[in-house]
């Protein structure tokens, strides 16, 4: 979540975060309503406790009083009597009091805490507003191919698949419904290609490759902010209460959940392989063919942990790391800055790499990364040691996409030959072991 001092020190700011959003800049006086509340509740409430604390030594004290004078047969008894009982009727009532003011707090921190996760990360200045379509485009690299001029029609992703016997959407059908599929022979190959050249560019810049879990508790894909606007698109295991991951973001989020880590070397930088699981709820009839909008794929993603003043910086390395994944499949592409109504709840900026897709005749997304700043770290107490020395703080993370099963659509389709064979882009030669994939029979 946000920082409450952030919101309580500069309100028009997060109202303003709120607005570009297209979210309820309302919420902002609700959360200083709250936070009054709860900070007078527990004012008085600690008050009050004082007071227990002193009354109850009161007690003790008048108790200890009154048996000494009963022992010594002093003539005061009675007065010393009256005495305890005050004191102990006293205690009675401000714990009582103490009781409902400690609740009353509880309360208000409850609604806080509630209102406070309703907000989004507060974007970055100079993020676009608006939703969608409102995205800016930062930079256009490469030219599509002109396939008319070569003398042929452009097979699309999933008709190549089929020729090459690299993709079995109908098999996938038959074993898991719709959207699943197999890959298969140089499919396989290609994928697996494509994730081994990610893994080797990661550790080469350093990154400790990772393979993560898939499924995760729900105080870490809650902390990771995978259940405030897209909890529809999550699937959960009741029996057991978890919930399968859409990325390894959500794992590598919460690999330093609860400590303090120790950033004076620089960024903590983990490549994660998984497997990830989507829903796809609400998109019915979108991208129904072939393999760019499935349940199931498999995804290596950049996760960085870093000093929050290192943030922006380490968001260009990110998108910088993701530019040279796309130069080694040599494809058209361009990078969006995206509008804040469609960052996701975490995300204070967005970059998005959007490659060609010679059959559709547009730019789709093949990789993102975000800036969260100390969003998802707040939410799951990850922190270091304060370089000032004044105890400890939030970190900031950020996240990229270096390879996706996505990809085989762009290489696909913009390396296919008239014959429907289709060349591998040189760097990824090595890692598939063939320089052409040929049609089957």
């Amino acid at each position: 979540m946000i920082d409450i001092k952030l919101l309580r020190d500069d309100p028009e700011r997060v109202r303003a975060s709120q607005l570009a959003r297209g979210e309820d800049p309302g919420i902002v006086d609700a959360i200083l309503a709250a936070d009054e509340r709860r900070r007078s509740s527990l004012g008085e409430y600690e008050a009050l406790r004082a007071e227990q604390k002193s009354v109850s030594k009161d007690v003790g004290a008048a108790m200890g009083a009154l048996q000494k004078a009963k022992k010594a047969g002093a003539p005061d008894v009675a007065d010393l009597e009256a005495a305890a009982t005050a004191a102990r009727e006293r205690a009675s009532e401000l714990s009582d009091l103490v009781k409902s003011l400690e609740a009353a707090a509880s309360d208000a921190a409850d609604d806080l805490n509630t209102l406070m996760r309703q907000v989004g990360n507060v974007i970055i200045d100079g993020v676009p507003s608006g939703g969608e379509d409102d995205y800016v485009v930062l930079e256009t690299v490469g030219e599509p191919r002109d396939f008319a001029s070569e003398g042929f029609e452009p097979r699309d992703h999933l008709e190549l698949g089929e020729l090459l016997s690299a993709i079995d959407m109908e098999r996938g059908a038959k074993v898991a419904g719709a959207r699943f599929y197999f890959l298969t022979g140089v499919g396989a190959r290609l994928e697996l290609a494509l994730l081994n050249m990610a893994i080797a560019q990661a550790v080469e810049n350093g990154f400790t490759p990772m393979i993560t879990p898939t499924l995760a508790r729900p105080e870490v894909i809650t902390g990771a902010g995978f259940m405030d606007a897209h909890a529809e698109e999550v699937y959960h295991l009741e029996a057991d209460d978890l919930y399968l991951t859409g990325t390894s973001e959500v794992a590598l989020a919460g690999y330093h959940a609860d400590e303090i880590i120790d950033l004076s070397a620089g960024p903590k930088r983990y490549a994660g392989w998984s497997a990830c699981y989507r829903r796809e709820a609400g998109s019915h009839g979108k991208d129904t063919r072939g393999i760019i909008r499935v349940h199931q794929f498999q995804k290596v993603e950049m996760f960085v942990y870093c000093r929050p003043e290192d943030a922006e910086a380490e968001h260009q390395r990110l998108l910088d790391w993701e530019r040279e994944m796309l130069a080694k499949i040599e494809v058209p592409y361009r990078i969006i800055d995206t509008a804040a109504g469609d960052l996701g709840s975490p995300a204070a900026r967005k970059f998005d790499c959007e490659a060609w897709v010679p059959t559709q005749g547009r730019y789709r997304e093949r990789t993102s990364t975000s800036n969260c700043t100390t969003f998802q770290a707040r939410r799951l107490n990850t922190r270091e040691r304060d370089p000032n020395g004044s105890g400890t703080r939030a970190v900031a993370t950020l996240n990229g996409t270096l390879a996706t099963t996505r990809w085989l659509v762009a290489i696909l389709e913009n390396h296919q030959q008239a014959d429907g064979s289709v060349v591998v882009p040189k760097a990824l030669q090595p890692f598939v072991g063939l320089d052409v994939l040929t049609p089957r029979g």
